[in-house]
């Protein structure tokens, strides 16, 4: 069973798989950490200094033992309390749109590259072949008998 399991993860696919999602990880807290705290803050800014975060729409009642802040999405979602955080999810589709586009430019270069280098190959001169030293025997052969 160990060298069953050897085998399988030693394969080159599974090794490139286990490093693009661990790529894809790293990755992943790059963007998240773009939006957070770059690219919400100045969408924030430029509406009136709003934080997205914290935006709710309560759907149920507040404990009557609540101690936190009736403001605070974190306190309130700790309560229990039912509520839409729509300020969250306003951010994790930025987060999205972010990767989406990162992928999308990439894929585009790659088939950019790709594309010309089939293109490049399409456009090489076809040269053919060296002859092989028996068609060159047997065309001083034939060389020969026409001259008889």
């Amino acid at each position: 069973m160990f060298r069953e399991f050897k085998t399988f993860i030693s394969r080159g696919n599974v090794l490139d798989l286990a490093v693009a999602v661990i790529i894809g990880a790293a990755f992943g807290k790059i963007v998240t950490s773009l939006t957070d705290d770059v690219i919400m803050p100045i969408i924030g800014k430029a509406t009136g200094n709003l934080d997205f975060s914290s935006h709710f729409i309560l759907l149920g009642s507040v404990p009557a033992d609540f101690k936190g802040s009736l403001a605070s999405y974190t306190d309130l979602k700790k309560a229990g309390v039912s509520m839409i955080g729509y300020g969250e999810f306003v951010t994790q589709v930025v987060n999205f749109l972010i990767i989406a586009f990162v992928i999308f430019m990439m894929v585009r270069s790659i088939n950019k590259i790709t594309a010309a280098a089939e293109k490049e190959k399409a456009e090489a001169p076809v040269t053919a072949p060296a002859d092989s030293a028996e068609v060159i025997l047997l065309r001083e052969i034939r060389d020969e008998l026409k001259k008889k």
